[in-house]
C-alpha cells in the first residue's frame, strides 16, 4: 500500500511554494504508518555537514502528525502538537538520503500519540520522537483547504 498524502503551499516541511521549506512528500506505506525520503541540502546544516537540530525536530513533528492525517485532502485530520519528546541518537548527515517514518501509537477522543523516526540509508536510527497530538478544535472548511493549496500534487 502506497498512497501519497496531500501537501500545502506554504508549510515549512511540506509546502511546495515555500522558498525556505523542505518540500517533503509523505506517503502512507502501511496501515497507521507514513514514510518520506529526504536528502538535506547544505543550507539546513547546524555544524558543518550535520543537519540542524531544529530542522530535525520539524521533520519529526510533521511525520508524527501525518500518521493520523490520511490521504484524502477533503477528509484529512489536522492536529497540533502539544508535546514533542526527541532523542537525537546520531548526527544526521547533510547530502545523504534519509528515510523518515511516522507511526500511530494510540488515539483517545481528541488526543493521539505518535512515534516518528529518521533513519540513514543503511537503516540506522538517527533520531526519534514521541508526540502528543490534539485535534484542531475546528477542522478547516473545504474553501480554507483550497486556499492553503491542500491537495495531492503530481510528482
Amino acid at each position: 500500500m502506497t498512497a501519497k498524502q496531500p501537501n500545502s503551499r506554504h508549510c515549512f516541511v511540506c509546502g511546495l511554494e515555500n522558498p525556505f521549506g523542505l518540500r517533503i512528500h509523505f506517503y502512507e506505506t502501511a496501515p497507521d504508518e507514513v514514510t518520506a525520503h529526504f536528502t538535506a541540502p547544505e543550507h539546513y546544516q547546524g555544524y558543518p555537514g550535520i543537519l540542524h537540530g531544529g530542522i530535525t525536530a520539524a521533520i519529526l513533528d510533521e511525520a508524527a502528525g501525518r500518521a493520523f492525517m490520511g490521504t484524502d485532502p477533503a477528509t484529512s485530520t489536522f492536529m497540533y502538537t502539544a508535546e514533542l519528546r526527541i532523542k537525537y541518537r546520531h548526527k544526521i548527515p547533510i547530502g545523504q538520503p534519509l528515510r523518515i517514518v511516522g507511526k500511530r501509537v494510540r488515539r483517545k477522543r481528541r488526543l493521539a500519540e505518535a512515534f516518528a523516526a529518521i533513519y540513514d540509508s543503511q537503516g540506522q536510527l538517527l533520531a526519534e520522537a514521541t508526540a502528543l497530538l490534539v485535534d484542531l478544535p475546528q477542522q478547516p472548511a473545504p474553501e480554507e483547504r483550497e486556499r492553503l493549496g491542500w491537495r495531492v500534487y503530481p510528482e
